[in-house]
Order: C-alpha cells, then structure tokens, then sequence
C-alpha cells in the first residue's frame, strides 16, 4: 500500500491508525515464539548508534534475555568515548565506531537501535531506514514535530519497521489493563489522569566545564523539552492507546519554580488534553516532590485502573461476607447508633478517597515491557513486516508531547497541523 493510498485509507476507516492496535493483537503476537530464535539463520544482527545510560541499559537486557529474543550486537556507536569504551565490555565483539555513517555501511546488519540524545534522532533513524536497514528508535521520536514527520515519511516510503521505544506497549498489565478498558470493565472512560514526579536536580557529573551541555543535553532546549520527552511522552501514548483516539487540542502551562541553576527547560508542567468525545486527560509533572511518583489512571463510571502499580478499582465492590451471630448484631446497632454525624449541616458529607485496595490487574508483574519490546522488534524484522498500528503509537505520543510544549510556550490552545496528521 503507497503513502498516500494508506493515509486515504486510516481517514475513512480508523482514527489516525491507533484503532488497528489492540492489546491482544500484541499479547497473540507476543506468543508466537515458537521458532528457533538461536538458530543461525533466525539470528538478528543489530548496531547500536547511542550507548550512553540507555543504549547500555538496552544492550545489557539484550544479552540478559538472549534465548528469547536471539538478537547479536555486532556494532556500537557514539561520539563520546567514555560511553563507547563502557559499551565495548557489554559487548565486547561488537565493531566500535565514533561516525554512525560508518556503521550503517556494515554488511549482514538487520538493524539499528537509536539511542542517542533527543535531538541526533532523526538523521540516523533517517539515514538508516535509507540503508535498507530496520530502525529501533528510543522515544521520544525527535526534538521538533518536523523532524518527526520525515522520521514518519522515511519509514512509509521505504517499508522498513520504524519501532519506537514505547515499552508500555508491551508491559503485561498495561496490555490487560488495556483489554479491560476497551472490554468496558470501566464503563464509559471520561477522565484520564497521569502524573510522574521526582525530587532530584536531574543533574549528571561534568568531567569538564566545556561538556556541561553535551552531558546535561536534557536540561536545555536546543536538546530537549526536558519533564516532556523524558517522562510525559509515556503517558501521552497510554492515555491515547485507552481512547483509541486523538486529542483534538492540548493546552498548558509550566514554570521553573525550584531548580533555578541555569537549566532551560521547566521544572514543573501541567496539561490538558481534549477529546472529541468530552474526555480530559490531565497530566503534570514535576521535580521537586517524589511522594506520589508516577501514575496512570483511566476513570469510568464502573471502575478505575492505576496502571503503573498493577491495581483494578469496581466502583461497587462486592460487599464482604457479613459475619454471623451476636457479632453482626453489635456491628448493626453501633451502625444505628454511632452513624454519620451531620457537621455545619445534614447535606455535609466528606467525600474523601476510597480505600478499596482493588485487585491486582495481573498476579505476576516482573516487567516494564522492555525486554518484550526488543523481542518484538527482532520478531518483525524475522517476519519483515510492521506491527500493524505500532509505529503511529509512538508516532502520536511524540506528536502530542511537542504540541503540548508549543501549548505551554504560547499559552494557546494547539491542535495538530492537518499536515502532521499520518
């Protein structure tokens, strides 16, 4: 299917390409293991291009889960070669290069992992799925919704799987939680709530002076939207994959309210993403004040999921079993006798927080889903084919988290440029 004739066709018939995803097309793909992985001719060859914290972080879960996902690091890349000599004991027979053009030259490569900072996404991403090569991109996709277009473009164009690094996705209990929103476990969703905070400056050691902005990429703007590309972009994606749909417009604000140590990017945001259907997503972060941390909440009139900590909510649990005997006879006349007390007037009533604990969304939560994200990205490049609906997951969580940092900068309400819409 051309560009073109795929775009006519996600118009009419889905919403932008989310709708093709589901959580079970994933869990069924996700099973389907039963090959040879190991096997010389099921191997997948991939450099990696970025091995700083998280491109080692990638590597060492690659090696770690090598039965299941049979994937060889034969080359590593980076500019800075502290980080390359790092990556060099992960993977000590991988070909070490300081020009990613150089690798991408390499014969017998299957693909690429993109983990560079932010803003030195797009031209390798572009340039590798121009070699003929399958790319793994870490989110978010690029620093400016331009580049994430051609990123889009380059990939359609050349049929390569462009997968970015969405790794809820991925995750068992996000993959359930998902099947029981889209199932109507929760009712009708109407609010999504997300929140990721920390207490820290978000500052790494500086061997010298003159790497300040080449180490601390994430605390300036050229680099990075900081809170947004970091964290927010995660969430973003979720709050669309539960809708399967797309925001309609985004507003916002943020501030640099605390870390005032010459970082440009803001310390604290707030959004609020708006649905056709009425929903509102409200996401914020911050980096003053860890006691909440991170969170995922998807609210409807039968029930809530927090996804980040595995917990289902029923607006109406079922009611325990009373006891039997004198004991539930005390407990009704203490009921009737020391029942709720009106206060100021009789409509007064405090309505605070449920203290259900709920059910956990599946019993034996041991993965974030990135080892399964790597493992299904060298199962597509085995199959040569896309995950139908993944690349626009990641495409749109990006899309949304720059538009909402052109929201906040504004102080406009944004919506998405027709132009950007895949």
């Amino acid at each position: 299917m051309t560009y073109q004739n795929r775009r006519t066709f996600l118009k009419n018939g889905l919403v932008a390409g989310t709708a093709i995803l589901t959580p079970m097309s994933l869990m069924k793909i996700m099973a389907q293991t039963g090959q040879n992985v190991n096997s010389p001719n099921n191997k997948v060859l991939l450099g990696v291009i970025g091995t700083g914290s998280r491109g080692m972080h990638l590597m060492q879960i690659i090696n770690d889960n090598k039965n299941q996902n049979g994937i060889e690091i034969v080359a590593i890349c980076d500019v800075y070669k502290p980080h390359l000599d790092e990556a060099q004991a992960i993977a000590p027979n991988a070909k070490a290069f300081e020009d990613y053009r150089d690798l991408l030259e390499m014969k017998d490569l299957d693909g690429v992992i993109i983990a560079t900072p932010l803003h030195v996404h797009a031209a390798p991403t572009i340039d590798a799925l121009n070699s003929g090569l399958h790319v793994f991109c870490e989110k978010a996709m690029a620093r400016n919704i331009e580049d994430v277009h051609a990123m889009a473009l380059a990939h359609y164009e050349t049929g390569k799987i462009l997968q970015i690094g969405q790794q809820r996705l991925f995750d068992p209990k996000f993959l359930r939680g998902m099947d029981k929103v889209h199932n109507g476990d929760l009712g009708i969703v109407t609010q999504i709530r997300a929140f990721w905070h920390r207490n820290n400056d978000w500052r790494r050691p500086v061997p010298s002076p003159d790497l300040e902005r080449f180490i601390n990429w994430r605390l300036y703007r050229e680099y990075s939207a900081g809170l947004l590309t970091e964290l927010a972009c995660h969430h973003i994606q979720v709050g669309n994959w539960a809708k399967r749909a797309l925001p309609i417009d985004v507003r916002g604000t943020g501030s640099i309210s605390y870390w005032k140590d010459g970082r440009e990017v803001y310390d604290n945001v707030a959004l609020i993403f708006r649905y056709e259907d009425g929903t509102q997503f409200i996401y914020d972060s911050m980096i003053q004040n860890k006691k909440y941390g991170l969170e995922v909440q998807i609210m409807g009139d039968k029930g809530t999921l927090e996804m980040e900590t595995n917990r289902f909510f029923l607006e109406n649990p079922p009611a325990p079993p009373k006891p039997a005997g004198i004991v539930q006879l005390v407990q009704d006349l203490e009921r009737n006798v020391f029942g709720s007390v009106p206060i100021g007037s009789s409509s007064w009533d405090a309505e605070l927080a449920d203290t259900n604990p709920g059910e956990p969304i599946i019993q034996n939560d041991s993965t974030d889903g990135t080892p399964e994200s790597l493992t299904g990205f060298a199962n597509s490049i085995r199959e040569g084919k896309s995950i139908p609906g993944l690349f626009e997951e990641g495409y749109y969580g990006t899309m949304w988290t720059l538009l909402g940092e052109q929201a906040i900068d504004t102080g406009e309400v944004v919506k998405i440029p027709q132009q950007f819409v895949v």
